[in-house]
């Protein structure tokens, strides 16, 4: 039996439902169908609350009160994503309700919940049942019943984690899109891991062991592309110059995208939306005060990958290269610098050989938040800085940096492909006028044709076409240009097909995953098919992608 807790105690627990939602952030993710199928609520979840345990270790308040608003702050500014927003939104109920408290009882613990639940219904334009909204509700309710019941906080979490799992298997019957993947919500399922995790730290437990084998999982092959609406997933913060009503705000964000929810507190907001126009959606916003932090992923993308079956990755799991020391003075910048996006050892060491300054570890699956491109352009000591994204899912958000560094120029190159990166750095001529060398890099990309390479990790379709589940894909300008069981086969008609055979040169990246020989072996066969080329083979070491090809 617990009476009441206090900031330590508190500290405890949400360090430990961190801990809990981390190691079930696959599963939730496989859960994740609603309100888009991209695959990425488990994370968001993850690394909002994370970000809340982390400051409450630096901090460690011994008053609930001060505790509570330590981590209702973090999470608003950590909050990634459709749900991690709405949980920053939950906990914060726990900061307005708890505020100046030393310690809580179970109706404050009660209270608090329905605050936050309160917060997150009014945030979420069009709230639908069926989500982590219904589960928060329904749990918050069965807590102010049970504190009534009991003066025991141990009590009162437990009976609304225990009427939220009976609500969260209702959700597969209140949302069609669940309904048809024959999964529950996976925002509802992982607010009750972080408040089953806050539980068992007040009953001194240890964080359990979960077991990946047997996870629930969402048929995203059986879910379409017309499920998403919009294109983009856009989240930013901004610190807002005075206060303000931000009713105006959500209209227009309303009537741009959907998915919308707006957090904030007494000096910053937090945007999630989905749009297809997000630099529009982050001009808006700056009318309200100083952008600090954005990220914009294409859901479309990550959608296409679940159906595959390939792995799908947020812009915050980056493996990003290790922090550089600090610029230099801006007295001794250089005229040219250069940021690329690649994945994989042999493609970065291609774009450093080239002379690019700073390389975001990045790529199909996994791009990466303008935040994260802003940063590695400051870095860089130029006073122009150009951006090879090298994906076209990457060029939006390169674009919004814009403006947006520091006593630089940015120039983002439209580089769709890696080869088009190179072929756009192998242009590039440092003795040239900044216009010169932008057309001379843009005209050589425009020259490139690419080819990719891929694997069907299950039964899925591809612009109209059903490949089975261990078929090589070979997709052209992203385009299916064939599949099949042979590789060979395959790849000897991609050889044979007019862009290569028109080519004066063809470069060969082989993949992490393809043995040094089978990889000679194709040099071989695209040499015999075109005896007229200049062939050159190098090991890209990249993910997903056995061989990308170009040619010139």
């Amino acid at each position: 039996m617990t009476e009441c807790i206090d900031g330590v105690q508190f500290r405890r627990m949400v360090v430990h439902a961190a801990a809990a939602i981390q190691l079930e952030k696959q599963g939730i993710n496989e859960l994740n169908v609603f309100p888009v199928p991209d695959g990425d609520t488990g994370t968001n979840m993850s690394l909002t609350i994370a970000a809340a345990a982390a400051e409450l270790e630096k901090k460690s308040p011994a008053a609930i009160g001060a505790a509570a608003g330590v981590s209702a702050s973090a999470l608003l500014r950590a909050a990634r994503g459709n749900s991690g927003v709405i949980l920053s939104l939950l906990f914060r109920g726990f900061s307005k309700h708890l505020k100046e408290m030393e310690t809580a009882r179970a109706a404050d613990v009660a209270a608090a919940l329905a605050e936050g639940v309160s917060a997150a219904y009014n945030a979420v334009m069009k709230p639908a049942e069926g989500t982590i909204l219904t589960v928060s509700r329904l749990a918050a309710r069965r807590a102010a019943e049970a504190a009534a019941e009991r003066d025991d906080v141990e009590y009162t979490l437990q009976a609304a984690i225990e009427e939220g799992w009976l609500a969260l298997a209702d959700t597969v019957n209140q949302n069609p899109v669940l309904k048809k993947a024959g999964v529950v919500d996976a925002g509802g399922k992982g607010f009750l891991i972080i408040l089953q995790g806050m539980l068992d730290s007040l009953r001194g437990l240890p964080v359990p062991e979960v077991e990946d084998a047997g996870q629930e999982k969402a048929d995203f092959a059986s879910l379409g592309g017309e499920d998403i609406t919009f294109t983009y997933d856009t989240v930013f913060t901004v610190r807002k110059t005075a206060p303000c009503s931000l009713e105006p705000l959500r209209g227009y964000l309303n009537s741009i995208g959907d998915s919308l929810v707006i957090g904030e507190d007494d000096g910053a907001f937090k945007v999630h939306v989905h749009t297809d126009t997000p630099g529009a959606a982050l001009t808006e916003a700056q009318k309200y005060g100083q952008l600090e932090l954005a990220k914009i992923e294409n859901m479309r993308t990550q959608y296409e990958n679940l159906a595959a079956g390939r792995k799908t990755h947020s812009a915050d799991e980056l493996d990003m290269e290790p922090e550089a020391a600090p610029p230099k003075e801006e007295a001794a910048w250089k005229p040219y610098g250069f940021v690329a996006v690649c994945a994989g050892e042999g493609l970065t060491a291609v774009f450093r050989d080239l002379g690019c300054d700073r390389i975001i570890s990045g790529g199909q699956t996994m791009n990466p938040s303008t935040q994260d491109i802003l940063g590695q352009i400051q870095q860089t000591p130029a006073k122009t800085v150009y951006v090879l994204p090298n994906n076209s899912n990457i060029i939006l958000a390169a674009q919004q940096c814009v403006g947006l560094a520091s006593g630089k120029k940015v120039v983002v190159l439209p580089t769709k492909t890696v080869p088009q990166g190179v072929a756009a750095m192998l242009a590039v001529d440092l003795d040239a006028g900044e216009e010169e060398n932008t057309r001379a890099m843009e005209a050589a990309l425009a020259q490139v044709h690419t080819s990719e390479v891929t694997r069907a990790a299950r039964d899925s379709g591809f612009d109209g076409e059903a490949i089975r589940e261990g078929d090589y894909m070979v997709l052209c300008e992203h385009h299916l240009f064939a599949a099949g069981a042979d590789l060979t086969q395959l790849l000897r008609r991609l050889a044979q097909a007019q862009p290569q055979q028109d080519a004066e040169f063809i470069t060969i990246f082989y993949g992490e995953n393809v043995p040094q020989d089978e990889a000679q072996a194709t040099l071989e066969l695209f040499q015999d098919a075109c005896p007229e080329a200049e062939i050159t083979l190098l090991s890209g070491g990249q993910p997903v992608y056995l061989y990308m090809i170009s040619a010139e």
